[in-house]
């Protein structure tokens, strides 16, 4: 029996997400609007609306979708803002972002990531995402500054150099600390370069590539 898509998806919004406490309306449309079995791979078509991480490769995975949902209302993006995302994985929450803000410049160190990405934004008519190939918190640089960046994986501490990257009153949204207990964490750009920190929620997501714990050495 082949499984109602539609239906499955309706249910992941108003059974999952929305009782999560995420209750913007922009939001709710975007994870409704995104066609989320199309963004993950063949083997877990069935699965892409479970309360699940799921694998991608490179012992990454795809935040489940209540994560997602909090993550997209907590960045409170405007259709007028640029978003950068750290990490690109399989591209969902990137279409997500880009249906709800003008722009977004998507990173990811892995080239496979990013063709999968590239091809499955391009299917849906996603235009207005660029996507780059790069190492985010050891050497890229961006041109510009943004209005919000979002963290799709987990770093032990948040690179400064990403804090550089924000315009005045920006915003930035990582999943910080040590597993196996995470905490998202907002910061907002409060002026003289000092950020208000806001706890959102915790949660357990794998390291991105560089910004893993140190190693603890033992005697």
């Amino acid at each position: 029996m082949a499984m109602n898509f539609e239906q499955a998806r309706q249910n992941m919004v108003e059974n999952q997400v929305r009782p999560w406490d995420v209750l913007d309306a922009r939001v709710l449309d975007a994870l409704a609007q995104v066609r989320r079995e199309d963004f993950v791979a063949p083997e877990h078509r069935q699965l892409a609306f479970a309360d699940l991480c799921l694998p991608i490769g490179h012992g990454q995975v795809m935040m489940k979708p209540v994560i997602e949902g909090r993550v997209l209302q907590a960045l409170d993006l405007k259709a007028t803002e640029s978003v950068l995302e750290i990490g690109t994985g399989s591209g969902f929450l990137t279409a997500c972002m880009a249906t709800l803000a003008a722009h977004v410049t998507s990173v990811d160190v892995h080239g496979d990531f990013t063709a999968a990405a590239r091809s499955r934004l391009d299917t849906a008519g996603v235009a207005n995402a660029t996507l780059v190939i790069a190492d985010a918190v050891q050497d890229w640089q961006p041109q510009d500054r943004f209005d919000a960046i979002v963290v799709t994986g987990a770093v032990w501490q948040v690179p400064q150099r990403f804090l550089g990257w924000l315009k005045p009153g920006g915003r930035l949204l990582a999943i910080r600390g040590e597993s196996p207990v995470q905490q998202a964490v907002l910061l907002t750009q409060a002026g003289a370069g000092g950020f208000r920190e806001e706890y959102l929620f915790e949660t357990d997501l794998p390291y991105l590539a560089h910004a893993e714990p140190p190693r603890r050495f033992v005697f």
